[in-house]
């Protein structure tokens, strides 16, 4: 199938030109015009959406189930075509955008099982007592309801998984609430074709066309009127820790606030215990540096930091990282913002009191190249900017004098994605003593692995406390992801005839 960007907004079904256009910027291939979003367009695809809410909120399991799943048929249909635009705006290779395609995919059929088998509406009866005394019960009933239209803004980092039909906009369809997309300009062209293939199940299984809107590029303008239109009910971001916040705050300030599912940012530190790190420092070095230059580093679960014992084990793990990332050569970053983030950062972690670089590179334009630094627990505990994220493929090591030294330094972290412990069967006294800390500080604590890999399941939870995400009880990756659109309701003495499907 052949692509050739239109440049339009998809509102309610209609293909939508603006009055002013943007010009993308592609890592390769030719550049494309896209309208300008606006106020008015927000205002349009939220209205369309409250409309879709009254026939699709009420739809039953089934019917969303197999929409879902006509949506992934689609964007297979698009598959060769969604490759290309997508590897030219991001640059991101073939191998990388196949598989988050079928991420992509995977995802939406996940979530169309999921709601089938019914779980996830938590179904509660508390049947009637009516000789209880002194007082008798009414007959309750509980289930969750979606709670209706849902913002969600496109990553920059994930064009497919996090973007136009990824996570949360399956998540918030498979509940039962209509999207609108806030797509990135990064990669508008890929935001397009997905848009298209979402059209496309909406006439196929004869769904509102309100149920899904995209509107493209647009300044603050765009997200603020996003955010604080009157019928959105939740929204869903994964962006930059100062973009999400202003957000946050926003949604915060309306007249009726709104919760905002954010995902801002991560350093992901790795705890080395000592005998792993004895007996396999020069192993998890090499492993460390794979896992930080993966995609550039332009991972939220991209590991950062390691933190390590002083000595000569210390020494053998950080000459095997810098060996490994020596290999390395420049990668493409996704955008031009981002390689200047990125060499920002490389500026203010190398500009640290005490901090000394085992490898710098050189950075042109948009490529990265590796970096790495290590400095001490103590320079760490004492540098806030040390334990801030940067999105790319540098890592820190820190040294801390004892095991003491390195509970003081979990306990000054900030809310992460992940934490992860590598550890030895001789560790395990120790990594108690770290367990009860990481467990309140990350979403998901991993053993002897690398985070940077996110499986899409039940039991996966993509989220953290703050700054990790604005939610601590929620996460964006999983089926669990289906709660932040939904909302509990208490049905008491209620006729069976008027109560929701599941409990006809």
């Amino acid at each position: 199938m052949k692509f050739e960007p239109h440049g339009k907004h998809l509102i309610a079904g209609e293909w939508k030109a603006g009055t002013t256009t943007f010009t993308s910027e592609p890592a390769h291939g030719a550049s494309h015009e896209f309208s300008v979003g606006t106020p008015v367009l927000v205002d349009q695809a939220c209205k369309a959406a409250e409309d879709a809410f009254w026939s699709y909120g009420y739809s039953t399991r089934k019917e969303r189930a197999a929409f879902l799943n006509v949506i992934a048929d689609e964007i297979e249909l698009r598959a060769e075509a969604i490759t290309e635009i997508g590897s030219q705006e991001t640059g991101l290779p073939t191998a990388r955008l196949e598989g988050e395609r079928g991420r992509t995919t995977g995802q939406l059929r996940l979530f169309a099982n999921h709601i089938l088998a019914d779980d996830y509406l938590d179904l509660r009866h508390d049947k009637e007592l009516q000789d209880r005394a002194p007082i008798p019960r009414p007959d309750l009933k509980m289930i969750q309801r979606p709670i209706g239209p849902v913002a969600v803004f496109g990553a920059s980092n994930f064009p497919l998984a996090f973007s136009t039909a990824g996570g949360d906009t399956a998540s918030a369809l498979a509940a039962g609430c209509p999207v609108v997309v806030k797509g990135h300009s990064a990669h508008p062209g890929t935001g397009e074709i997905i848009a298209e293939a979402i059209k496309a199940a909406i006439e196929k299984c004869g769904i509102h066309a309100g149920v899904f809107s995209l509107i493209q590029g647009g300044k603050r303008d765009v997200g603020t009127a996003l955010v604080q239109h009157p019928l959105i009910n939740a929204v869903g971001f994964t962006g930059s820790l100062a973009g999400g916040r202003a957000l946050f705050d926003l949604c915060a300030q309306r007249p009726v606030p709104i919760p905002f599912f954010g995902e801002l940012g991560s350093v992901n530190p790795m705890f080395l215990l000592p005998a792993a790190v004895e007996n396999r420092g020069r192993e998890i070095g090499a492993g460390w540096a794979g896992s930080l230059t993966m995609g550039a580093g332009q991972f939220c679960t991209n590991p950062g930091i390691a933190i390590l014992i002083d000595g000569p084990d210390a020494d053998a793990f950080a000459n095997a990282a810098t060996e490994a990332l020596k290999g390395s050569g420049p990668q493409t970053m996704l955008t031009d913002g981002i390689a200047k983030a990125y060499r920002d950062g490389r500026d203010r972690i190398s500009g640290g009191e005490g901090v000394k670089e085992l490898l710098t590179t050189t950075c042109d334009r948009r490529h990265a190249k590796p970096h790495l630094y290590e400095t001490t627990g103590q320079e760490w505990l004492t540098n806030e900017d040390l334990g801030e994220e940067v999105f790319g493929p540098l890592g820190l090591i820190v040294r801390v004098k004892d095991h003491a030294e390195m509970v003081k330094v979990a306990n000054n972290l900030q809310g992460q994605l992940t934490c992860t412990l590598h550890m030895d069967e001789a560790d395990i006294s120790v990594a108690k003593t770290l367990m009860p800390v990481l467990e309140r500080k990350a979403g998901r604590v991993l053993a002897n692995g690398f985070p940077t890999g996110v499986e899409v399941c039940d039991s996966m939870v993509h989220g953290g406390p703050y700054p990790a995400s604005t939610n601590f009880g929620a996460t964006s990756v999983g089926t669990l992801s289906i709660r932040r659109f939904m909302r509990p309701v208490c049905y008491q003495n209620i006729p069976a005839s008027l109560l929701p499907e599941k409990f006809e």
